[in-house]
């Protein structure tokens, strides 16, 4: 393959990673962080970064209490003449969380970067640096691009577990190398709650570190800041977020199980005080958008989208999609007519007009949910539909006319290099979709990648629906629900694309980094 070699760069990050390691959180902040009034300011939920381009990244970081954000950047490790950028003050008014965004960086080069928090009052007062590296987005097609993806992390109350060293699959993937992670959603359970011990199959205790705010299921703000925080509190989730830029959207567990714009919570159901569902995914944008660095949705904002397009070179542009906040109410999906399906109007027009916009050998649509994978709602007691697919083999019905007319654009404007990845449903799989056995045969084929889960319950492979015309070509599954990650089943997916030959290569991971399955595709075909 052609991707870029970097030379050194493992044996140049040792001291960066050390010193982001050496931040594990003290006992008492595993039990809930406290703001100490006196000292420096700290960072002791590490440095993360997103959506990165060619010139730009943006930096984030979380503060013990109220401090200046300053980041400084370097070609080297050194930082012997530094660049300096002022960020923003971090405050109560968003957990103390904030981003900075770096202009006019070099392409396709490694920055070095160091995070300093400084008190307000007294600028010379900062705390312990905290370093971080990342590669930016290179215009030169002999670089190749590789990027890892995955979703579903912390699910059906399996948490941070130290018996088995934590998050462990994240160190796996940084051992890759890549170009930047696609957080495929679910990237917390704010309605899982997580206990200090469950009881697993066969005899054996699984154990989770546990804070106050994953006893219960989120409503407030705070508990979904929580969430959030939870996660940082795993050493090997903020190593992998020190040296790995992240491309991050959302699906329901940022909110709750299968939600739904307008939606009512039952009033049978206890452990929820606020019963509606849009107050719940406003608390949980908000904690999204300060938990995560995002370009279309920054901290503290009440207003933005998930939904957005990384340009990631002449190889590769990334279309993040958001199946959760435009669409319509869970039903049995038999709809003959349904404008709004499952991305909006707005929403689908924006990506049928970018994909016709890019000239990226490969397209890649980062949807949070699979297109022909059947995902059943019985949550509201009726046999409803939570993704696209309803089961049934026969022409496009609800949801799935908003996917048969982006199929048959994609066809019609001879679109080449579309490739799916998504998450999700708990297992891996990689599913061919191909006219010739569709219901509806307007468009040309094309593959859909399944990985995931991170650290949650694995489940049994779910049900194919024939409209489109998929076959799962290989798939990776328990037998039973609900396996814990002490069993395995946790995987991630690579994507890599030869610089030279523009061949995309897929391969499906599990947990340890052994490879499961392997496919390649070429370039500028219509379909494959």
């Amino acid at each position: 393959m052609s991707h870029r070699p970097l030379p050194g760069r493992r044996a140049v990050l040792r001291g960066s990673l050390a010193a982001s390691a050496a931040l594990a959180l003290p006992t008492t902040a595993l039990a809930a962080p406290a703001f100490a009034r006196s000292g420096r300011p700290r960072a002791g939920w590490g440095v993360q970064t997103g959506d990165v381009t060619s010139d730009s990244g943006l930096v984030w970081v979380r503060s013990d209490r109220p401090a200046r954000m300053i980041v400084e950047t370097s070609a080297t490790e050194s930082f012997r003449r530094p660049r300096r950028w002022r960020g923003p003050l971090l405050g109560a008014d968003t957990d103390f969380t904030g981003t900075t965004r770096l202009r006019g960086l070099p392409s396709g080069q490694q920055i070095h970067y160091r995070v300093l928090l400084a008190d307000p009052d007294d600028p010379r007062r900062t705390g312990e640096p905290v370093t971080g590296t990342f590669r930016t987005v290179s215009t030169r097609r002999r670089d190749g691009v590789r990027f890892l993806w995955s979703g579903d992390l912390a699910g059906q109350g399996w948490g941070i577990n130290p018996d088995i060293g934590g998050y462990r699959i994240f160190d796996a993937m940084a051992r890759l190398d890549p170009d930047f992670f696609l957080f495929s959603g679910d990237t917390v359970y704010a309605d899982g709650p997580v206990s200090a011990t469950a009881a697993l199959p066969g005899g054996g205790v699984w154990r989770n570190v546990t804070t106050e705010e994953k006893a219960k299921v989120a409503e407030t703000l705070a508990e979904f800041r929580g969430n959030f925080r939870y996660n940082l509190l795993d050493e090997n989730l903020r190593r992998f977020n020190a040296r790995v830029p992240s491309i991050v959207q959302w699906d329901d567990h940022e909110v709750r199980n299968n939600w739904y714009p307008g939606q009512r919570i039952a009033e049978t159901d206890s452990r929820y005080a606020e019963k509606s569902v849009d107050v719940l995914a406003a608390r949980a944008r908000r904690a999204f958008g300060e938990y995560f660095p995002m370009s279309t949705l920054r901290p503290g904002a009440r207003e933005g989208r998930v939904y957005r397009v990384l340009r990631q070179g002449p190889l590769l542009d990334v279309f993040v999609l958001d199946m959760r906040t435009y669409r319509n109410a869970n039903s049995s999906g038999d709809q003959t007519v349904d404008p709004q399906g499952i991305l909006g109007r707005e929403q689908l027009e924006w990506l049928k007009r970018e994909l016709a916009r890019s000239r990226a050998v490969w397209k890649v649509i980062a949807a949070d949910m699979p297109i022909g994978l059947v995902v059943p709602d019985t949550t509201e007691g009726a046999r409803h539909v939570e993704a696209v697919a309803q089961g049934d083999p026969g022409a496009p019905l609800g949801r799935e006319l908003q996917i048969a007319e982006l199929l048959r654009f994609v066809k019609h404007r001879r679109i080449t290099g579309t490739v799916w990845l998504t998450a999700d449903v708990h297992h891996t799989s990689a599913q061919h979709y191909q006219p010739s056995r569709a219901a509806f045969d307007d468009f040309e084929p094309f593959w859909e990648f399944v990985s995931g889960p991170l650290n949650a319950g694995a489940f049994p492979a779910s049900a194919l629906d024939g409209t489109f015309g998929p076959e799962r070509v290989w798939v990776k599954a328990p037998s039973a629900s609900n396996v814990s990650p002490a069993e395995g089943y946790q995987f991630f997916g690579e994507v890599d694309i030869d610089g030279g030959s523009g061949e995309l290569t897929v391969r499906m991971r599990e947990q340890d980094g052994t490879v499961l399955f392997t496919k390649t595709l070429r370039p500028g075909l219509v379909g494959q």
